[in-house]
C-alpha cells in the first residue's frame, strides 16, 4: 500500500491467497495479482523483524523510518524506469527486470 500511496494510487485488494488481486480504487483497473509459479501457499502470514539484538549490542539506530524507505526505493524504481524508456524510444536494448 505505501507504494501505490508513493506515486498517488489508492489500492484496493480483494481475494486471499492465490486469488488476491489489487485494483485501482478510481478506475477499478487491475495493478496486482499473484503468479500461482511464485505463491508459497505455506509461508507464514506475517514476518516481522527485531532490531533488539542490534541495538544492544551494536548500538544501531535506524537512520530512516519505514515510510521514507519505501519512497526512496519507489522513487529508484521510478528512475530505472524513466531511464529504460528512455533507451528503448532511441533504439536501445534494456533489461527485463521481471519474468
Amino acid at each position: 500500500d505505501a507504494a501505490f500511496k508513493e506515486v498517488g494510487i489508492d489500492i484496493r485488494w480483494e481475494g486471499k491467497g492465490v486469488d488476491e488481486k489489487g485494483y485501482d480504487a478510481r478506475s477499478g483497473t487491475l495493478l496486482v495479482e499473484v503468479d500461482p509459479r511464485y505463491f508459497r501457499p505455506t509461508e507464514v502470514e506475517t514476518l516481522l523483524g527485531d532490531s533488539t539484538k542490534a541495538r544492544e549490542k551494536l548500538g544501531w539506530v535506524p537512520e530512516i523510518g519505514l515510510e521514507e524507505m519505501v519512497a526512496e526505493m519507489v522513487r529508484a524504481d521510478l528512475r530505472i524506469a524513466e531511464r529504460d524508456e528512455l533507451c528503448r524510444r532511441e533504439g536501445f536494448e534494456t533489461f527485463d527486470y521481471n519474468e
